[in-house]
């Protein structure tokens, strides 16, 4: 039994028989329908926003003869079960962020963002002309999957609190909420951590239920409301420097289009990544001072915290190099990694201290 037959009737592939319910490819006159599930709430800012700009692309720029019908989380599946409603075939193609997935494989962490990894440029660069790209392609073979980068979300801030974070201390015992390998981390200096997906961390903070959340940024967060509920805010955290989304299709069903259909969802992937980056930059400035004005205190964590982040970071990640394809995944990403932020430090970070040191 090959794999992609385990995954439809292993336990890997439990969720399959919750989605069943799930409509197959509609034709008419040559005309598809695509199931497209998210690990999205329905109107999350930015985050949907990226699933339904690359739905509306793809419907768009293929003349209907691809209309991508979009579920957000939990109108068909659950934000967790959408990687397995698609390598099971009963949905099309999921959006969502990948390091959600790492149960099913701890390498897909690298093609959302790995504590102290890429940011949104330097993951471009790797992906686009350093073999990321093809690493994606053969991580998502092995379920089943074709998957591109549809959307980034930049730099994410190091989260909500309840109470100011004055060293490492202060983590053992806290309830947080943070996904991937940053969460592992997390874990390791002591934190309970909990995996929520987006739409349900407001209650969660609300009821007591977790301690502090990180999310996105200031504006994805402001939206969200989390500035009701507490007023400790760290702009800069360890373990999303530059977050990517990403569309993953169900293999059979992509190799089932034109070659002209796949080159469509190739493009509409990467003009959403871009589209999707400059609207959280955009935004997020705008957004923090009016956090700042309703009177949110904004944070830097001690270098006692970072330090610690780094030394939970470096276990975490050593823990799964018995794995060949994490192995590989990882040591091309930081290849790429050290190579493009040479550079990028001697220049824009130069310029940038410069800009802010003349101007003011």
């Amino acid at each position: 039994m090959d794999r992609r037959s385990f995954l439809k009737t292993s336990a890997l592939g439990g969720t399959a028989a919750a989605a069943s319910t799930l409509a197959a490819p509609a034709y008419a006159q040559g005309n598809r329908t695509l199931t497209m599930v998210t690990t999205w709430g329905r109107g999350l800012a930015g985050v949907h926003d990226a699933a339904q700009h690359v739905a509306d692309s793809i419907t768009a720029m293929t003349d209907g003869q691809l209309t991508i019908d979009l579920k957000a989380a939990g109108e068909l599946v659950g934000a967790f079960e959408v990687f397995d409603a698609v390598t099971s075939g009963q949905a099309d193609m999921y959006h969502g962020a990948d390091y959600y997935f790492v149960g099913q494989h701890p390498g897909y962490a690298f093609f959302t963002s790995v504590p102290f990894g890429m940011t949104a440029q330097e993951l471009m660069n790797w992906y686009m002309f350093d073999g990321g790209a093809e690493l994606h392609d053969e991580l998502g073979s092995i379920f089943g999957l074709k998957s591109f980068l549809a959307g980034n979300t930049g730099a994410q801030a190091g989260g909500w609190f309840a109470r100011e974070i004055t060293g490492p201390e202060d983590f053992q015992g806290l309830k947080f909420r943070m996904p991937g390998l940053g969460g592992q981390a997390l874990g390791k200096m002591g934190a309970s951590v909990q995996n929520l997906p987006g739409a349900e961390v407001y209650q969660a903070l609300a009821s007591g239920a977790i301690d502090g959340t990180e999310w996105i940024g200031p504006w994805a967060d402001e939206k969200a409301g989390f500035q009701e509920i507490t007023k400790f805010y760290y702009t800069a955290g360890f373990h999303e420097p530059g977050a990517g989304l990403s569309l993953a299709t169900n293999r059979d069903v992509f190799d089932s289009l034109t070659p002209t259909q796949q080159k469509i969802i190739e493009i509409a992937s990467g003009e959403a990544h871009s589209w999707n980056l400059a609207m959280f930059l955009s935004n997020n400035g705008a957004a923090l001072q009016r956090l700042q004005a309703g009177g949110v205190k904004v944070l830097e964590f001690p270098d006692s915290v970072w330090d610690a982040m780094g030394a939970a970071t470096n276990e975490t990640l050593e823990q799964y190099m018995g794995d060949e394809l994490f192995a590989r995944i990882r040591a091309s990403h930081d290849v790429s990694l050290k190579s493009s932020s040479s550079w990028l430090t001697r220049s824009e970070g130069v310029y940038r201290a410069q800009r802010d040191r003349v101007l003011g």
